[in-house]
């Protein structure tokens, strides 16, 4: 028996959606901004996350991240997000569960009421701020990246639903977003199935009909993810929503660069003031908040500075060792 790397991992969630966070034994990961680490590691090291993400260790729903150093000057940490089908551009859940671990794990200074965590991630600096009340942390709130309407009532033609209209918008990673009352899906865990399915025949549709280049970033340039939305089940909440990203991924928590698309995308419609929070649900009902906290732009596009709050928990700690015997230590995805 013999180990050719070990791995540490702190295990989160947040609202529900997992966040394995890789804090030790990766080999560096050169690159100076986190897109080009990225694209390092899709050359020369993918293999890890599939080690990290799939099974025997995980499963298709299961999502991570590798604790980096930071590229700025103004960031504590640096970020690579991770899912079935390779890297994502953002990731508002695991910024809140980064900034929780750390704060709770002591790896940053921390100070009441709220303690400031800067990081960079692909899409950009992102400051989060997390409640600490001197004994435990409690929500996080995080300052987005620019977000916008990328295109307005884009019709796409898809095999079981037929033809489907929605907007593209960006906020962090770029979403399709569409009504799933129109063609009868709940944002329910009864009806997560059929959510899947609208949301992954969307996304190859889509993907397939055209491009969306972000002005700055020329290598986010696809829709990375379908948010289907609809009733809330809580009084109080604004609406309900899923994600449907990667291969077939469904996202357990509202997922925060969707909702802070959303934001984006309602606001720049007109149908959400200056002054409103959007509260949203997940399709297990748990809840971010989002709100807007200033107009910007981003190169011709109209665009605002969302906030967006949730919270994570730590469910534990693990070791991993990947053994150079084992004909499955790269892992598999049954899908």
């Amino acid at each position: 028996m013999k180990f050719d790397r070990f791995l540490a991992t702190v295990e989160l969630h947040t609202c529900g959606e997992t966040f394995r966070l890789v804090t030790q034994g990766l080999p560096k990961i050169p690159g100076k901004t986190i897109v080009e680490r990225i694209a390092w590691l899709e050359q020369n090291a993918d293999h890890y996350r599939r080690a990290v993400l799939l099974e025997p260790r995980g499963h298709k729903d299961l999502y991570g991240g590798y604790l980096t150093e930071p590229v700025s000057p103004e960031a504590d940490f640096g970020v690579i997000f991770l899912n079935n089908m390779g890297y994502s551009p953002h990731c508002g859940h695991g910024v809140i569960a980064l900034a929780t671990a750390a704060v709770e794990l002591g790896w940053i200074e921390r100070k009441a009421p709220e303690t400031k965590v800067g990081i960079d991630a692909p899409c950009g600096f992102i400051e989060a701020y997390v409640q600490w009340d001197g004994k435990r942390v409690g929500s996080v709130r995080f300052i987005n990246v620019p977000s916008f309407i990328f295109s307005r009532d884009v019709t796409i033609s898809t095999p079981s639903f037929g033809e489907v209209t929605g907007d593209v918008a960006y906020g962090g990673a770029t979403y399709f977003y569409v009504d799933g009352r129109k063609f009868g899906v709940e944002i329910r865990e009864a009806d997560a199935e059929r959510v899947m399915q609208l949301g992954y025949e969307i996304k190859t549709a889509v993907n397939a009909k055209m491009p969306f280049v972000h002005p700055e970033i020329p290598e986010f340039n696809n829709v990375y993810g379908v948010m289907v939305y609809g009733d809330p089940r809580h009084e109080g909440s604004t609406q309900a929503n899923c994600c449907v990203y990667a291969d077939r991924a469904v996202d357990r928590s509202p997922t925060g660069s969707g909702t802070a698309g959303r934001v984006a995308q309602l606001y720049l419609r007109g149908e959400m003031a200056a002054s409103d929070t959007l509260v949203n649900e997940s399709i297990i009902g748990t809840i971010f908040k989002g709100r807007v906290l200033s107009e910007t732009k981003v190169g011709e596009f109209n665009a605002v500075i969302p906030e967006v709050e949730g919270s994570a928990h730590i469910c534990g700690f693990a070791n991993w060792v990947i053994d150079e015997a084992d004909p499955l230590k790269f892992g598999f995805l049954v899908n």
